[in-house]
Formats: structure tokens, sequence, C-alpha cells
């Protein structure tokens, strides 16, 4: 008998089995900033994580990486803008339109209404993502719809859509929630509001941070920063291709988030000034600056976090002297009064941070205040009881909602005479405009920074 010959593939004679390739999208610019929607719809992923990594697994660099971040986040800003126009241009509410297909007209009216991509190629390849991300039946209803989008520019659909109640025209023209317009106003003013909305649509410039001991602001290749000592701005490229950034040296942190950090260094305090702790540190961003700077005075840092990975991130930021421990900061492991200095950056909406992470808008409600509020009282409650008399308490919010900031300070110092407020604005005179104090408030349209909140107070001796 014969010997067995080996099976072939049907039609590739003398050639074996290979595993299947995975076959590159036709268009992976527009598929990549589809994917991210997507995942941001369906599994609440944070566009800033999701999309380098995308870029990265898919080669795409240089121009086609700088578009389908421009498609992606200009898509998420805009979400609100051109669910309103889209309104006016289908023939169902876009709230029973698939997700799906309503990422990919949302995607298709960016590129209409605030890019230069021409008309026809805007129409032509969104009819292209929408047969094959959404199915062939729908491409005919996308090319409808996306016709009536662009027979109109951005602002004469908005003379259309926008509503004639003020909180109305401001959500949609300026594609936020009501409620989010609302609180904004409430804490930056009526007179500052437009502004304030218009800036948190705004593409932000990448801001690094020489971790002190570790790099120098000569090391990160950029125009140093407005206000921090410690920070430079990155004028274009991957922040990962700077060798202090690429070796933990150095990373990228809002210039507000650096400032907050240093203001609660920069407080005088009598007696010891050897134990310093920040309780809630994960991702590690304020962990960092604070550990270089307590390094520098012969202090120790404790960096904590609830969760496991995020106390992880925390170890891959500090220097090796700084301790990171996962501890519950509601609960905490130490006694009453260990520390000289202690750090509160709480768990908060976002809402200030809307410029880098556009997502937050639509993935929040006015419940989530509610829900965070007693949590960011206790954290409070608890710092304070970790530092001895003499010692001071940052509380910092990545928010400016008068009810995660100033309301949770009141509340918790109510019929407390053993804490003082101090002058928060005091210890960053090299910023202007922060207010009149006791508290310090950062803007994304005077500062070019996050909205972030401080607060400082002292135990007293």
């Amino acid at each position: 008998m014969p010997p067995r010959q080996p099976r072939r593939t049907p039609g590739h004679a003398g050639r074996p089995n290979r595993p299947p390739q995975r076959r590159r999208p036709r268009d992976p610019v527009r598929r990549t900033a589809f994917d991210v929607l997507q995942a941001v719809d369906e599994r609440d992923a944070y566009a800033n994580l999701l999309l380098p990594s995308l870029l990265r697994e898919r080669g795409l660099t240089g121009r086609d990486a700088a578009l389908a971040t421009e498609l992606t986040y200009g898509t998420l800003r805009g979400r609100g803008t051109y669910d309103a126009v889209l309104d006016a241009c289908s023939d169902r509410p876009v709230t029973k339109i698939d997700r799906p297909l309503l990422n990919v007209l949302r995607l298709g009216t960016h590129q209409l209404l605030r890019t230069r991509i021409p008309a026809h190629a805007a129409v032509g390849t969104t009819v292209d993502l929408a047969r094959s991300a959404a199915g062939p039946g729908q491409a005919k209803f996308a090319n409808a719809v996306l016709r009536k989008v662009a027979a109109r520019d951005l602002d004469a659909w908005l003379d259309i859509v926008a509503p004639g109640d003020e909180t109305g025209r401001l959500a949609v023209v300026h594609s936020h929630p009501r409620w989010i317009v609302n609180a904004l106003r409430d804490a930056a003013g009526p007179a500052q509001i437009e502004a304030l909305l218009a800036a948190d649509n705004e593409r932000p410039r990448v801001t690094l941070v020489a971790r002190p001991g570790r790099a120098t602001v000569a090391e990160l290749d950029g125009e140093p920063a407005a206000y921090s000592p410690y920070a430079a701005y990155l004028a274009e490229g991957d922040p990962g291709s700077v060798p202090a950034v690429a070796e933990g040296r150095a990373a990228v942190q809002d210039e507000a988030s650096q400032l907050v950090a240093l203001a609660l260094a920069r407080v005088t305090i009598e007696g010891p000034d050897r134990r310093w702790l920040d309780l809630c540190a994960g991702p590690g961003g304020k962990a960092g600056l604070l550990s270089g700077l307590a390094g520098e005075r012969g202090a120790h840092l404790l960096a904590c976090d609830v969760q496991p990975h995020r106390a992880r991130l925390v170890a891959g930021s500090v220097d090796a002297a700084a301790g990171v421990a996962v501890v519950d900061g509601t609960r905490p492991a130490w006694r009453p009064g260990s520390f000289d200095r202690a750090l509160v950056d709480a768990p908060c909406t976002g809402l200030g941070a809307l410029r880098r992470r556009p997502e937050a808008r639509w993935r929040r409600g006015p419940q989530t205040v509610a829900e965070l509020g007693p949590l960011q009282r206790r954290l409070l409650t608890s710092a304070l009881e970790s530092v001895r008399p003499g010692g001071v308490v940052a509380y910092v919010t990545c928010s400016p909602h008068l009810a995660e900031t100033r309301v949770v300070v009141e509340d918790v110092l109510r019929g407390r005479e053993d804490v003082e407020r101090l002058d928060a604005p005091a210890y960053l005179k090299e910023v202007p405009d922060l207010g009149d104090g006791p508290y310090a408030q950062f803007w994304p349209h005077r500062h070019g920074t996050d909205a972030m909140f401080l607060a400082l107070l002292r135990r007293r001796a």
C-alpha cells in the first residue's frame, strides 16, 4: 500500500495548512475609531487607554494615528451635538437606532461638520463602515441620513436644533448633558460658563512631569510649563518616546495635578516632618511627585489604594524609598496621628477632566454625585484623623462640582474646632485667578489645566 499523502488545503496544492491570518480592515483608521466608540458604549472602556493599544496593534502611526485620534475624541466630545443633528435627519429617533449604526453615524457626522474631509469622502467611507460594522441593510439608511447632514454646515444646524432655553442651547451647542451645564454654571458662574464649556471641547496639550530627584525639566524635550517648576509641554509626538518617560523617571501629568501636590508640600509645619500619606494614590501621578519631594527632605511617603491593580500602578510611579500598600482609606491600618502630611485625591465624577476623558460626560449622571458623597466625606475624615496635631491635609478632586468640593469640606468640618482652613491660593502664588480663598480652583478656560479643586486643612496643635 502506498504511503498516505499529507492533507492539502483545497485550492492551494502543495501548500501545508496554515493558521488563518487576521484580515486588515479596509479602512483601518475609521474602523479603529469606531471600535473605540463601541467599546466605550458597550463595556465602559476608557478611550485614553484603549486607543493607544489599538493604534499599536494595527500598526497605525504618523498621520493615520493622528486622524484616528481626532476622529475618536472629536466624536466623543461632539456626541450630544451630533445626536441632535441626527435626530433631525433620521426618520427614527436616535434612541431607536441600533448602537453600532448610531456610532457609525456619529463618526460620519463629525467628519462632515467638524473636519476638512470632503463631504463625498466622509459619506462614502462612513457608508462602507456601516456596511461592514452594522450590516449591508444599514448602508442605504446611513447614506440617506448622512446626505441630509451634509446639506448644511454646523452653524446652520445649530440654528435649527438648539433649544430655545439657555441651558438647552448650551447643552447642544457645546455637547454637554444638561445636568453638567447646570453644575458647572453653579461652580464657575453665569459669566464664565460658555467659555468653560468651549474649553472642555478643546484638545488638551500633553503635559509631562519630571519626578524630583529622578529627572529634570530639560530632559523632557518640551517647552517649560507656565506654572509648575517640574512640568513641560510636549509639542508633538508620543510621550513614550521621551527617554525619561520610557524609564519611569518622568510621566504624563496635568499641570494642576502637579500643583495641588506641590501646594501640600509647601505648607510650613512645626515639629517633625518625616511621614507623608497619599490616601487614594492610584494610579500614581501625584504619588510619584510627592515621593520625590518627600525624598528630597528625608521624609517617607506611604501611598495607599483600595484596589490591588491600582496599587501596582502606584508602585511603578514612586521611588524606591516610598511604601505602597493596599488599604481601604476609610478603615486605616495605622494609629490616629501617625502622619505629618496627607493627601486625599478623592474619587469623584471627573467633571474637571472632560477634555482628556470626554466620554465621562456621557457615562456619569447626577446620581453619581450623590453616590460618591458619603465616600468623599469618610475619606476626608479619615485623613484628618491620620495626621497629628499641627499636621496638614490636602483635599483634592478633579471636579469643580460644588457638591464634591466645598460642600464636602464644610460638612466634614462642621462642629470641628480642631481643624483650620488654610488659604490655598497663597501657596500657589505663581498661578493667577484661583479664587478668593480659602479654596483654590483651577479652570481649563483660565489656566489650560484640568478643573482641579484644592482645600488645605491643618489640625490645630
